[in-house]
């Protein structure tokens, strides 16, 4: 792991898009990356960075679209996080997916550029997602095997206790807001060696706990407002990110 990256790419889905981490403008997102981005602009002086990721995207499509656009452009340092979409679907093969996720690691290390990885959340604590606990383990567990085979770093986001705490999420419950994702980026560069301010380990203070009634009702809110939508997408064979390209595909010069 070198000191210093000139040159960053970002490629996965809706969570390295940002998707909860309300930009400057309308549907536009920051996110963990973006953030990350900006420290090590701060840490560094100036950094190149692009970030290719659109949301709904399924790992193969990470690899096939976005990690080719993203070698092309000889980075020295590439996040990957993806697989999360295709563990929702009912039926898939995380060995399968690690195998993937294992040959695009390889690929990236030959070029000689750094590659940081991120495991899931742990999803005990959400409910219907948290039926994909078993599956989601056992990627992550290849996560960390191919990060030792590779070379490569991974931001644990499995065993962070901070992003269990539902005022981390957006009120989709699949997407981090931006607290949580000023935490991550925090995270990510305190993985990678940067000096950061702590403060993004520490847990909340515990929540006063919401009467019964209002629980209820905001699960039936939930439901209404997110599952429902986000089945019939399925249904349909369509996908979040249809229709939409990366909200930052070439490099752009960021400084401290």
């Amino acid at each position: 792991m070198r000191d210093e990256w000139q040159r960053y790419v970002a490629v996965g889905d809706s969570f390295t898009e940002g998707v909860g981490d309300p930009g400057d403008r309308p549907d536009e997102f920051r996110g963990w990356a973006d953030r990350l981005a900006q420290h090590l602009a701060t840490a560094q002086g100036e950094i190149d960075y692009a970030n290719l990721a659109v949301r709904g995207r399924l790992l193969g499509q990470v690899l096939d679209d976005q990690l080719p656009a993203a070698l092309a452009v000889a980075p020295d340092l590439v996040s990957i996080v993806a697989g999360g979409n295709d563990l929702l679907r009912p039926g898939a093969d995380p060995d399968a997916l690690a195998a993937l996720m294992d040959e695009a690691v390889a690929e990236v290390r030959s070029t000689g550029a750094d590659v940081l990885l991120a495991t899931g959340v742990d999803p005990r604590q959400t409910p219907l997602i948290g039926r994909t606990r078993g599956r989601s383990a056992t990627y992550n567990a290849h996560l960390w095997s191919i990060a030792r085979r590779h070379g490569a770093v991974v931001l644990d986001q499995w065993g962070a206790v901070w992003v269990q705490d539902a005022r981390m999420w957006d009120e989709d419950r699949l997407h981090l807001n931006a607290e949580g994702h000023r935490r991550t980026a925090l995270a990510a560069a305190a993985v990678l060696g940067l000096e950061v301010d702590g403060d993004w380990a520490t847990p909340l203070r515990p929540a006063d706990p919401r009467p019964r009634r209002e629980r209820v009702a905001a699960e039936a809110a939930w439901v209404r407002s997110f599952v429902v939508p986000w089945v019939g997408r399925r249904v349909r064979g369509r996908s979040s990110g249809d229709g939409r390209t990366a909200k930052r595909p070439e490099l752009t010069t960021l400084t401290g």
